[in-house]
């Protein structure tokens, strides 16, 4: 493995981090749109840091890009309040309107600037290694490297810092207040940690890539724990294996590395969708199926109990009373026996002592909710009236 490969690799691990610790937050505050809108929003801090300092490795570019970034969360918060419109749709007006301003920008006063689709929206992370930082004739490395880990160290750092702020705001935003957590500062320091990322990794990786890396390795940690700690972790972990795993598949597909990334992250989602043991579409689906036997299940006991006449509890006649198909019925049938809830003598159903201490349990939990349920409706209905 040579020297611009290891590079490569390195590159786009230390993105993922950097991307996966703020994206874990965003997920998690159902923000998750705003990495997509600062991503492309930053375009006019980029132009306006251009024109300013003709130099396209000047700091103020990073500077304005961010500023732009965090605007672009102002104006967005702005017109959600409004209650005009939903915060989905104020995203949808904001980040394209300043992303065509940067393009105006350009189109009027540097024609001869190439905005070049696979830089700016794909990003081309096999260039990056031959973009080099160097200081005093001394080469430091790919300059894409050197930004990405100064901004991962200073991410880690307030990470720790504020961990326990930014816990409490993000899940009560109430109790944050009342602690003396200023649920705004840590709103806006988490836009701000979040923008500065975006610009960083903007020019290696892309606008597509880094919406990738921010959502997605949260998006699947998040379907496995509900421990923060261990959902950074995760999202960290993902974001590094789809990195590397994502460098192999283009390198053998001879396709784009950003594009390979995205799709292992996809990948990796879509397995976790599926499988995760408590949260995954299969668990829930099995749930959701043994949830529908056991409602089946209490209706045949419930039936049993209110029926004492033979004929009424006769095997055969189960489908014609309950109207159930045949395999449905056999399921909960042998579900019972299975339970010792019943017996069966000569195709007669009857309840056993265990049967009908069940039934009557659920019964009288069904009428005390009742209770409940319309005295809570008569207490809507006297404060409505008062």
């Amino acid at each position: 493995m040579n020297s611009p490969q290891i590079e490569i690799q390195l590159i786009a691990a230390v993105v993922a981090v950097a991307c996966a610790i703020p994206g874990v937050f965003l997920v998690l505050r159902k923000m998750s749109l705003i990495s997509d809108a600062i991503s492309h929003s930053i375009l006019p801090g980029l132009v306006l840091g251009f024109f300013i300092t003709e130099d396209l490795n000047s700091p103020l570019l990073i500077i304005l890009a961010a500023f732009t970034g965090i605007i672009t969360v102002v104006l967005v918060e702005r017109i959600q309040k409004t209650g005009l419109v939903k915060e989905d749709t104020a995203i949808g007006l904001v980040f394209p309107a300043l992303f065509s301003i940067g393009v105006i920008l350009i189109a009027k006063n540097a024609n001869d600037v190439h905005l070049d689709v696979d830089a700016v929206l794909l990003g081309e992370l096999a260039f990056a290694p031959f973009d080099r930082l160097v200081l005093g004739g001394i080469d430091m490395g790919p300059k894409s490297l050197i930004i990405m880990g100064v901004i991962l160290l200073i991410t880690l750092a307030l990470l720790f810092l504020f961990f326990k702020e930014l816990k409490v705001s993000t899940f009560d935003v109430g109790l944050s207040s009342a602690l003396g957590f200023s649920p705004a500062i840590m709103h806006y320091g988490l836009m701000s940690v979040s923008s500065v990322t975006v610009v960083g990794a903007f020019d290696a990786v892309g606008a597509i890539l880094v919406v990738a890396l921010m959502i997605a390795p949260a998006a699947t940690s998040y379907l496995l724990t509900s421990d923060l700690k261990k959902m950074l972790g995760l999202s960290v972990f993902f974001g590094i294996f789809a990195a590397i795993s994502g460098y192999w598949l283009a390198h053998w597909l001879d396709a784009s590395i950003a594009g390979s990334i995205s799709t292992m992250l996809g990948f990796v989602f879509l397995l976790v969708y599926l499988f995760a043991p408590s949260k995954g579409l299969l668990s829930v689906l099995y749930r959701l199926k043994q949830q529908r036997t056991e409602v089946s299940l209490l209706t045949f006991l419930l039936h049993l109990n209110n029926h004492k006449e033979i004929k009424e509890r006769h095997i055969n006649h189960l489908r014609e009373h309950i109207n159930w198909q045949k395999v449905k019925a056999k399921t909960v049938v042998d579900l019972a026996l299975k339970n010792n809830m019943i017996t069966i003598d000569d195709q007669i159903i009857s309840l056993t002592n265990k049967g009908s201490d069940f039934t009557n349990t659920a019964l009288e939990y069904i009428i005390t909710n009742k209770d409940e349920k319309i005295e809570h409706l008569k207490d809507d209905f006297f404060l409505f009236r008062g």
